[in-house]
């Protein structure tokens, strides 16, 4: 820490730190929180940051910094108030760095200003100033602000009333022994792990352990969140495992779930990869349907009015939280009925409460979709084609079959795409090569739902549709298979399939765009590994190859998958996405 006389010597002393750090400059006049510093000052995921009195810029950031600093002193002189004589600038940005945040904001450098509540941060300009200043800080306890502010703001009744309320205290003792979230997050993972394990020994005693290991997971996964807002430790490597590894928990616990039913005569391989399905399924709904719609123009409709005064009704709030069974009311039934029941139990609940929440969720989405008159963006028809994952052989239709005109057209042929190849794959006969046939109409319908952009009211559920046809087909066909051990092998395969959808999701959230097109094409779009499952259910009939085949396949894409993903997620170029408003 530097103290400089004036604004110009602020200039020389900020040119002379290391191109490679963050810098902050503060009004020594400061009167505030800490926290409120913290919040201003050491976030990580802003290139530069103000709060009144307090400025700091990233490494990427300084060169506009400086450029403000010098044009406003050579403005005002480098000893004189900052404060430019033709002009009445706000109270916060009579201070330096007031002014200096207003000019890095002119010259197009993007600054956040976090929002402090009841935290006090401000410039005195007199000694009565100050003494007010002093006494509403004093009158506000920081470290409980702190606490609050640690807990995400819109969580599930579960989460926020019987985990948050001690989880947050976990995060601060993590906290000041100098623990990370990626630390807790990783033991979130492996205690799941060890989770699922305890379930796959198929005992009472098993289960029962499997059971508090869940709960104790979720615990960790609630800390490491708060530990990363308490001590604003946020990271692209921690949003990386934190948007993969609830996933990969989840599904390693039904996976020992079936395992252990199966130890105890019953198997349940079947309805666990249908609970993996409706899962990832209910998941894309949400990622697609909130792609399309957020930038859009003139975004209302009645039903998101009626939504609104819902939302301002107490109870009703914390209802329809619960009725979408978000992860905290999900892993708490999970837990409980694996302590007290059977896996097949376990596995009947969860089909009933997502399906469910998926009718829920979809009517509610489809009747805004109807309602609102809204004008789609470029950037949200280019993320919903990223998300449909269209690999060569619709790309290759789309690209010589005219665009089909239409409001609801797109949808409409995902529709009658996904119900062909579905349906070929429940009624016609097992290994029959017009089960070939009617993948081969998926991928003509495929790439005739996507050969023009998705605007339409309801082109959202392109990307769904699709989700649906290939997971489900892979279900089905290994299902229906005399194959041994041919789900187990599904099961391993949708779980790779389903990483690179939600690596696609993080990866434009982030605003970096979806996962590179030879990846896309390495892995065959979802119509190519649709129809290569049914080819290889037609040429391996009732033959063990099958899911050698199935086995097979599922190593290649996960290899492909998490090879790229981890390249990019640790690479300087990975964005800082994190969940805030994420139940499911």
């Amino acid at each position: 820490m530097q103290t400089a006389a004036d604004a110009g010597d602020a200039a020389t002393l900020l040119a002379a730190v290391p191109a490679g750090r963050r810098v902050a400059l503060v009004d020594p006049r400061f009167v505030g929180h800490l926290h409120a510093l913290r919040l201003g000052l050491t976030d990580p995921r802003f290139a530069a940051a103000t709060v009144p009195g307090a400025l700091t810029a990233q490494p990427e950031a300084r060169g506009a910094l400086l450029r403000a600093l010098r044009r406003t002193t050579a403005a005002v002189g480098a000893g004189a108030p900052v404060v430019a004589p033709d002009t009445d600038p706000a109270p916060d940005d009579r201070t330096v760095p007031g002014r200096i945040a207003v000019a890095l904001e002119a010259e197009g450098t993007a600054v956040k200003r976090p929002e402090l509540g009841s935290l006090t941060a401000t410039v005195p300009t007199d000694a009565g100033a100050r003494a007010t200043a002093e006494s509403a800080r004093d009158e506000v306890d920081d470290e409980a602000v702190r606490l609050r502010s640690a807990v995400k703001a819109h969580d599930g009744f579960f989460t926020t009333f019987a985990i948050s309320p001690y989880s947050r205290y976990i995060a601060r003792w993590c906290a000041r022994r100098g623990l990370t979230p990626n630390q807790v997050t990783t033991a979130s993972l492996i205690t799941a792990l060890v989770a699922a394990g305890a379930a796959a020994t198929g005992t009472r005693g098993g289960y029962v352990a499997a059971g508090i290991l869940l709960l104790v997971s979720f615990v960790l996964d609630c800390t490491d969140g708060q530990l990363a807002r308490y001590s604003l430790q946020y990271s692209t490597m921690g949003a990386w495992l934190d948007a993969t590894f609830d996933r990969a928990k989840e599904y390693a616990y039904y996976a020992g779930l079936a395992i252990g039913a199966v130890r105890g005569g019953d198997d349940v391989w079947v309805l666990a990869l249908g609970a993996m399905v409706l899962q990832a399924c209910r998941h894309v709904v949400d990622f697609s349907f909130n792609e399309a719609n957020h930038d859009a123009v003139a975004n209302t409709s009645p039903t998101a009015a009626l939504s609104d005064k819902l939302d301002s009704v107490g109870w009703t709030v914390w209802a329809r939280r619960m009725i979408v069974l978000p992860i905290g009311e999900r892993w708490a039934m999970i837990a409980v009925l694996t302590a007290l029941t059977t896996p097949r139990i376990v596995f009947y609940a969860l089909l009933i409460g997502c399906a469910l929440a998926a009718c829920y969720t979809t009517a509610g989405r489809l009747l805004r979709s109807l309602t609102r008159r809204a004008s789609r963006t470029d950037r949200a028809a280019q993320a919903l084609a990223d998300l449909a994952d269209s690999g060569p052989l619709a790309q290759g239709v789309a690209a010589v079959a005219p665009g089909l005109r239409g409001a609801f057209t797109a949808p409409a042929v995902a529709l009658l795409g996904t119900l062909v190849m579905i349906g070929g794959a429940l009624f016609l006969p097992y290994g029959s090569l017009l089960t070939v046939a009617a993948a081969a109409v998926y991928v003509v319908l495929s790439g005739l739902a996507v050969a023009r952009p998705l605007k339409g009211a309801l082109d959202w559920l392109v990307p769904p549709f699709f989700r649906a046809a290939e997971y489900v087909t892979i279900l089905v066909l290994a299902a229906r298979s005399d194959a041994p051990h041919a789900v187990p092998a599904a099961f391993g395969l949708i779980s790779a399939v389903a990483y690179h959808h939600y690596d696609t999701v993080y990866r434009i959230r982030g605003g970096t765009g979806a996962p590179p097109q030879w990846l896309v094409r390495t892995i065959g779009g979802h119509e190519g590994r649709t129809a290569l499952v049914a080819v290889l259910a037609a040429v391996l009939t009732h033959a063990a190859g099958f899911t050698t085949a199935l086995t097979a396949l599922a190593v290649a894409v996960a290899l492909v998958v998490l090879v790229e993903s981890i390249r990019f997620w640790v690479s300087s170029s990975a964005p800082a996405v994190h969940d805030e408003g994420e139940l499911a």
